[in-house]
């Protein structure tokens, strides 16, 4: 009874770090703590994910109103332009006051909108928000590449908790057997909890990504609208007599 007791204290101090003559092994120390935490380390960092994939969101809907508004207010003279509902999705109203736009450049007898467009070239030009892409585009390229790390830090805790493992001396094989096992099943919910993060991330992903996409595919198209306007339509009036 003496000698059993004597092994699983040992067994319990080892696998704390420490030995039974009071040193600490600061090694499996770390070790064991790393292994510990990893998966709660995982399951908060997704969480933060999922919010900081709702923020972006947010913010690409508020661009898309923004740019909605200013081409809105960019075509408002004009004689024939596209009408919307309240609450009509922004990308159509977008594609939809981009073509008006493209219209009357085509059209060179429509001299009154024309003119109509040089005119409020300046709303374009004073807020320059279909310039501001850089920070959003990092952020959602930072957030997506993220979501790879996941399995990669699961895996990593599964070693770590069967490094905690075999770092356990045998003086009671029982004790040591029940403890190594215990060990492994930590490395299978650490390995598990990255791939479900992985996964419910791609998922999540996957719906925000044509918004994203197409947000940027506007921003675009309205830069090139705005260099066609600004050569076509000064090149016109430098030819007015």
């Amino acid at each position: 009874m003496h000698f059993g007791a004597r092994a699983f204290r040992g067994l319990a101090l080892r696998e704390r770090g420490w030995s039974e003559n009071g040193s600490v092994n600061w090694t499996q120390e770390l070790i064991y703590r790393c292994s510990a935490w990893v998966m709660p380390a995982i399951v908060a960092c997704a969480v933060l994910h999922l919010v900081c994939f709702f923020w972006l969101t947010v913010w690409a809907r508020r661009d898309l109103r923004r740019l909605a508004g200013d081409l809105d207010a960019f075509t408002r003279d004009l004689k024939h332009r596209s009408l919307f509902e309240r609450g009509a999705d922004l990308s159509e109203q977008i594609d939809a006051f981009l073509a008006d736009i493209r219209d009357v450049l085509d059209d060179a007898a429509r001299r009154s909108d024309r003119q109509a467009l040089r005119n409020r070239m300046q709303i374009l030009d004073e807020e320059r928000r279909y310039l501001h892409s850089h920070a959003f585009d990092t952020c959602y390229n930072v957030a997506r590449t993220m979501i790879e790390a996941y399995p990669l830090v699961g895996t990593m805790g599964a070693i770590l908790a069967i490094g905690s493992a075999l770092q356990l001396s045998p003086d009671d094989q029982r004790n040591t057997v029940s403890t190594i096992v215990r060990f492994f099943g930590e490395a299978i919910w650490s390995t598990g909890a990255g791939l479900l993060a992985a996964v419910l991330l791609m998922f999540v992903n996957s719906v925000v990504e044509t918004r994203f996409r197409r947000l940027s595919e506007h921003r675009t198209h309205v830069r090139e609208m705005v260099a066609r306007v600004k050569r076509e339509l000064s090149v016109a009036a430098s030819e007015t007599p």
